[in-house]
């Protein structure tokens, strides 16, 4: 690495792993320009008002059209605090974006066509903005995969080391 690591949090750099605190802040900047995205893309398809952890849940409902529980949701956004997904579901079900199903002592969620209609348009939206400036760039779809890859392994990292500082 040449010159000084660009941080957020200089006081935490470590001599050992000085790149990794450069990460964290590139992922902050990162995660805080995805939740903007999100939200005004989903906002340009014509859900205004939700937030990313709303817009997030509607794709995850969406995905392979198959109902899903508030544990499976929690689950896949990796969100201990499941009150959180929950309040996402009442939001987007009073919005009619999705419906909850009782089967026995489980709710399950599903889109509605509203819901799919949000989902097909934010892609459409998504191709236009996201997708063809990405390929005007010419990056290099297999560095984006091989990005997305590390991601997964340092959030296992991140959550083995969440249950260490939990133990102290």
């Amino acid at each position: 690495m040449s010159g000084q690591p660009i941080v957020s949090s200089a006081h935490l750099v470590s001599e050992q792993a000085a790149e990794l605190s450069e990460f964290e802040f590139g992922l902050n900047m990162a995660v805080n320009a995805y939740h903007r995205w999100i939200v005004r893309c989903m906002a340009a398809a014509g859900q205004d008002g939700l937030g990313a952890l709303d817009v997030l849940v509607l794709h995850l409902v969406s995905h392979r059209e198959r109902e899903k529980r508030l544990s499976d949701l929690s689950f896949l956004l990796n969100i201990e605090d499941s009150h959180v997904v929950n309040y996402a579901l009442k939001k987007l079900a009073k919005l009619d974006l999705v419906v909850g199903h009782r089967r026995g002592k489980e709710t399950f969620y599903a889109t509605t066509e509203a819901g799919q209609t949000a989902c097909q348009r934010y892609r459409e939206i998504r191709e236009d903005c996201l997708i063809a400036s990405h390929a005007a760039l010419g990056q290099d779809n297999q560095e984006i995969g091989e990005a997305a890859r590390l991601l997964r392994v340092l959030s296992g990292l991140y959550d083995q080391a969440a249950r260490a500082a939990a133990s102290l």
